[in-house]
């Protein structure tokens, strides 16, 4: 592609209001439905009197626990919560107790409001911190939950210069712009689903499950997703409620979250608490590191944080360690949040080789140039591509590192001035992925697949690869996509959409590019060309080969050799970056602010540059709330997270956020994918908190070691 890429596709849809997300979708005779949830952590429902509500004006029934058939039990994932229908024991606060459906949305809510709960048996949440870390299990584990590598304990007891600290994160909630929602509604024993999801063929054979059904007897419509972050990316309890709801009622049922139910029915980033040991030479190079997380999870579902994930690849040590455990909570369910596992381990390692650099006085670019591995230190695999010290040299020349001045010597005013750096990575997940292509008599190009639009530009990426390897306009393709019936799509999630469904369209593609040839058709033109040499056009070919219309589905999927997750057997497959920030903490008011960042990333091959610089600009900003602002309190008197709004959760907004300049350099990854595209959807957030966290010290000669980076912590500076 060009060096600028391709507009949003999506784009005017979205603008002119025809974009239609699961909430806008309506039915006729559809009931509406609230949930009632549970106002205590711990305890057995004993009485819920429905009376009142039940004559209220509108009301068409009331569920509680037993009026819905119970449903077979499932591991989460794929879903969310293990508890997924109304249950009288109460193992959260927000769980739903009860559905009230109406004839209209008001109705609804005015009689959830009436309904009335009686709790006995019950009890105090136990809190992070107060429970037994135990051993995290399910499909939320990643890998081994120990590892080892080499004699730690040796590497410790050998360096000359070591650090233990120990390192914490917030529980943190997505909050996109679009609730969930779903409007479920039967013809016998077929399912139809509409509902904001990440993954239509994980909501469609989950519902399948429950009900008792063949997948292929449920539909789930789920064209564009006003946001996700990771909280649709499961199946909970609202989705299934609703399709409770509607087979026991014989009418479609509409549920839409309200942003209050959001902090509890569909997930958040648990608290971390995380030990970093780095052991190192007096040259820096490291001689051991062991890195430890406990998070924060659930008795409804056992979510892992895989916080020291990526210690296991990215420094090049002759001793590595991992662990992770989990504190199992009386509070609803964690899931991954944009950016799972290396998001909150980076800060922690990150953090911890700032403070090895300062120990050993070596500049904090140079310490990790010189830890660089050859090889994946862990496994001993090539990696497939791996431009991190490319990412570092050219972040740090293009942000003017070299003019750094020592800890606490840089000023402006009442600011301290601080300039910090982290190194930033992230895992590369594969799945297998489908699509169908259908080329009309005058060389229009369809591409049928069951993904979403999540607010990425998937359609955009799309696009770009079917124009590139058919030669083209990007105008002559047009996407239709989010339905279950479609080829399939495993997910929007991960961050492997671009390098699964690419492969899966350039696969279609060569297809057509074979039928033409085996019909008598000139040779194609030239990637990225719009026409032959002589001007003919796809639609000319077609007409040359004596066809009126051609069709082709491709798959692609990762090398049948591939483990869990789509890890490659031979290559340690990863992608990278380098971010520098300058901060300014006000001496007087302990006021934070980062009026630049500079990343510089390796991220596979780029698509579409301009997606791609929107993608990496928003992880960025993302990276900045954690660093000082996203934080959700727990009560522990009231079990419960305090704020579930966006008036006690605070985001970044443009007034928080300077200047930032993010960039690429080459790395076309063809062991990654077929299109030799990686993931870019998480990478951007990671390794900006650390990198802040870092310029903090650099500014104050105050360390933080936890997030986010409050006013308190930056006060008292000028004494």
């Amino acid at each position: 592609m060009n060096g600028v890429g391709l507009r949003r596709v999506d784009g005017p849809a979205k603008l002119s209001g025809a974009a239609q997300y699961a909430g806008d979708v309506a039915s006729a005779g559809a009931l509406y439905a609230v949930l009632v949830t549970s106002s205590v952590p711990v305890g057995r429902l004993v009485e819920l009197d429905r009376g009142g509500a039940a004559r209220a004006p509108g009301v068409f029934r009331i569920f509680g626990p037993g009026d819905l058939p119970r449903l077979p039990p499932l591991p989460s994932p794929p879903l969310g919560h293990e508890v997924i229908g109304l249950e009288e024991r109460i193992s959260y606060e927000g769980q739903p107790i009860a559905v009230v459906l109406a004839e209209t949305l008001q109705q609804a809510q005015q009689a959830a409001s009436q309904v009335r709960a009686s709790y006995a048996d019950r009890a105090d949440a136990v809190l992070f911190g107060d429970a037994p870390e135990v051993a995290p299990q399910g499909g939320h584990v990643l890998g081994a939950i120990d590892e080892a590598t080499g004699d730690v304990a040796a590497g410790l007891a050998a360096a000359a210069i070591r650090v233990d600290e120990t390192y914490t994160t917030a529980d943190r909630h997505h909050s996109p712009i679009e609730p969930p929602a779903t409007l479920a509604e039967w013809d016998g024993d077929q399912l139809t689903v509409h509902s904001s999801v990440q993954s239509a063929v994980i909501a469609q054979q989950t519902l399948a499950a429950l009900f008792g059904i063949p997948p292929e007897q449920v539909r789930v419509v789920c064209p564009f997703v006003g946001g996700g972050f990771g909280c649709k990316g499961y199946v909970w309890p609202p989705q299934v409620l609703a399709a409770a709801a509607a087979r026991a009622t014989g009418r479609a049922v509409k549920l839409v979250l309200t942003r209050a139910q959001m902090f509890t029915l569909c997930g958040y980033q648990p608290a971390t608490r995380q030990r970093v040991e780095l052991g190192a030479a007096s040259d820096g190079r490291l001689t051991a590191l062991r890195h430890s997380s406990v998070n924060a999870s659930s008795r409804v579902g056992d979510y892992v944080e895989h916080a020291p994930h990526s210690a296991a690849w990215l420094y090049d040590s002759p001793a590595i360690e991992t662990h992770v455990r989990v504190e199992r909570l009386d509070r609803a369910a964690p899931t991954p949040m944009r950016a799972p596992h290396e998001g909150p381990g980076m800060f922690a390692l990150e953090s911890a080789m700032d403070e090895l650099a300062h120990r050993l006085d070596i500049d904090p670019v140079e310490l990790r140039i010189r830890n660089e591995p050859e090889v994946d230190p862990s496994t001993g695999l090539p990696f497939s591509t791996r431009p991190l010290v490319e990412c570092l040299r050219q972040g740090a020349t293009r942000f003017g590192w070299a003019g750094r001045g020592p800890v606490c010597s840089m000023r402006d005013g009442d600011d301290l001035i601080g300039w910090g750096m982290a190194v930033a990575t992230m895992d590369t997940f594969r799945s297998p992925s489908s699509a169908r292509m259908h080329v009309d008599t005058d060389g229009h190009v369809t591409v049928t697949t069951g993904m979403q639009e999540i607010g990425t530009g998937l359609p955009a990426m799309v696009v770009s690869v079917a124009a590139e390897t058919l030669g083209c306009r990007p105008e002559d393709v047009s996407v239709r996509h989010g339905d279950s019936e479609f080829p399939v799509h495993t997910g929007t999630m991960g961050s492997m959409s671009a390098m699964n469904l690419g492969s899966a369209v350039r696969a279609a593609a060569q297809e057509i590019l074979g039928k033409l040839d085996a019909g008598g058709a000139t040779d194609a033109p030239e990637t990225g060309d719009t026409s032959s040499d002589d001007g003919r056009t796809l639609a000319d070919r077609l007409a040359e080969a004596g066809l009126a219309e051609l069709e082709a589905e491709g798959r692609w999927a990762p090398e049948e050799s591939a483990g869990a997750f789509g890890r490659s057997a031979h290559y340690s497959i990863h992608t990278y970056g380098a971010i520098f920030v300058e901060v300014r903490v006000d001496v007087d008011l302990g006021l934070l602010r980062m009026p630049r960042l500079v990343g510089l990333y390796a991220a596979g091959r780029i698509l579409n540059p301009l997606a791609a610089h929107s993608q990496m600009s928003g992880g960025a900003i993302w990276g900045y709330g954690q660093a000082v602002l996203e934080q959700s309190v727990f009560e522990p008197n009231l079990g419960r997270f305090l704020a579930k709004n966006l008036a006690g959760y605070i985001v970044p907004v443009n007034a928080d956020i300077g200047e930032i300049d993010v960039s690429f350099v080459d790395d076309d990854d063809r062991q990654a994918s077929a299109i030799g595209a990686k993931g870019i959807g998480e990478l951007g957030a990671v390794g900006v908190s650390a990198a802040i966290a870092n310029a903090v010290f650099h500014a104050t000669g105050r360390r933080i070691r936890a997030l986010p980076i409050r006013i308190h912590d930056l006060l008292d500076l000028g004494g």
